[in-house]
């Protein structure tokens, strides 16, 4: 199936959070979702949320970030923003001020998790 213009640019949009080709972020999406979710985000991120010239991708990865942990998404769809966020500018203790921050507003139990989620994406932990 031929995709829109809109989806073509969402697309962009996953490959360039993904930190991979168009061909790869398609692929996957379909593996995770499925090819109907799939175009269906295609056609969202193709628009002026990701589009649009006032946000930044750093913005835009602090806004995201904010919402999944909001909603107790510690998984890979996290560590994926979390990536585009340290590709975009922010260093370790950004990302924990971030948490800091998020817990006066959503309480620690998400955030603690959250917290979890970028020390595990940022790469090996010391064992005690």
């Amino acid at each position: 199936m031929e995709m829109s213009a809109r989806a073509v640019a969402g697309r962009e949009v996953y490959a360039r959070n993904f930190a991979v080709a168009p061909t790869e972020a398609e692929r996957i999406m379909n593996e995770r979702a499925g090819a109907v979710f799939t175009r269906e985000a295609f056609e969202a991120a193709g628009g002026p949320g990701w589009q649009g010239q006032n946000l930044t991708d750093r913005d835009r990865s602090i806004a995201v970030i904010a919402a999944l942990v909001a909603q107790n998404v510690t998984d890979v769809r996290l560590s994926t923003y979390l990536g585009l966020a340290r590709r975009t500018g922010l260093d370790e203790q950004a990302l924990t001020e971030l948490m800091v921050l998020l817990t006066a507003y959503l309480g620690q139990p998400y955030t603690s998790l959250a917290m979890e989620a970028v020390r595990r994406s940022a790469g090996p932990v010391p064992t005690a």
